[in-house]
């Protein structure tokens, strides 16, 4: 499959993802914003739980953070439940949000096989869809090797990927910690591979993991990918900026702390969206140095 964004021999090749988000998180501050438009956070900014109340919510969210905030993380199940006025309505969220300088990583946690794999990496990897994103979220858990059209698509066209390694849901366990024969923890597996992929790139690999915030000390595993640490939790779901350092240990700097419902609860006030983001962005650089 030939990407319809790819670049020519006399075409530069792009920054890499790894690259722009280390610039990112050092000049607009550590912090990641999900946007998670699900039926109750509509409700409790008096949205209707629909499409209209899908676009205003989304709109909203990026006036407030896009032209401040590192990376703004749009969960793609919220829009995709209203079928193609929904993915719409994504489309237009991902592109203004970019325009307005805010890295979009897609929450698609998408992962198969060939063809399949090359179709996912293509809507979403591809500079010439209309859903081209910086990163994109990835499960590996067909095996590592099936995520390579992924990789190809995001090392052709500067964007990354964030692999499923560590979930702070209990169900993730049963996989993730499983050990393999040569006696290393799944998850484990996956980081190497990450790490190998990442091998040599300057300020930061481009291929990140996704490593919950509220799972404590992971001392254990060997975090050191050279890529971003996408750690959701923070907020809501009961981790805090302070907590970070005995969680990542010597990766603590290149962790993207991932907060959504934390932020998203002091909207539609575009005010307390920027303020409670600011104060986010501040907590962790207090923490992490």
């Amino acid at each position: 499959m030939t990407a319809t964004g790819t670049t020519g021999p006399d075409t530069p090749a792009p920054e890499p993802f790894g690259a722009r988000l280390r610039r990112s998180l050092d000049t607009r501050g550590p912090l990641c914003v999900g946007i998670d438009p699900h039926a109750s956070l509509l409700h409790s900014w008096g949205l209707n739980d629909d499409v209209t109340g899908l676009e205003r919510f989304s709109r909203t969210v990026v006036e407030a953070l896009a032209d401040r905030v590192a990376v703004l993380k749009p969960q793609a199940a919220f829009f995709e439940r209203f079928g193609s006025r929904g993915v719409a309505v994504l489309e237009r969220t991902v592109a203004e949000a970019r325009q307005a300088g805010a890295l979009v990583v897609m929450d698609a946690k998408r992962g198969d096989i060939g063809s399949t794999m090359d179709a996912y990496a293509a809507a979403f990897l591809d500079s010439g869809s209309p859903l081209f994103s910086d990163a994109l979220t990835v499960s590996p858990y067909l095996g590592f090797g099936a995520l390579e059209p992924a990789v190809t698509a995001a090392t052709a066209s500067g964007s990354g990927l964030f692999v499923l390694a560590l979930t702070s849901n209990p169900e993730g366990e049963e996989v993730q910690r499983a050990v393999r024969a040569d006696g290393t923890t799944v998850a484990q597996t996956v980081l190497r591979h990450l790490a190998d992929r990442n091998a040599g790139a300057e300020p930061l690999g481009s291929f990140g993991a996704v490593v919950g915030a509220t799972l404590g000390d992971l001392s254990a595993f060997d975090l050191a990918v050279n890529g971003p640490l996408l750690a959701p939790g923070i907020g809501a779901q009961g981790a805090t900026p302070g907590d970070l350092p005995a969680v990542f240990g010597d990766a603590v700097r290149n962790v993207v702390p991932s907060v959504s419902r934390g932020v998203l609860r002091h909207g539609p006030d575009v005010a307390g969206l920027r303020d409670s983001a600011i104060r986010f962005a501040d907590e962790v650089r207090g923490a992490v140095g």
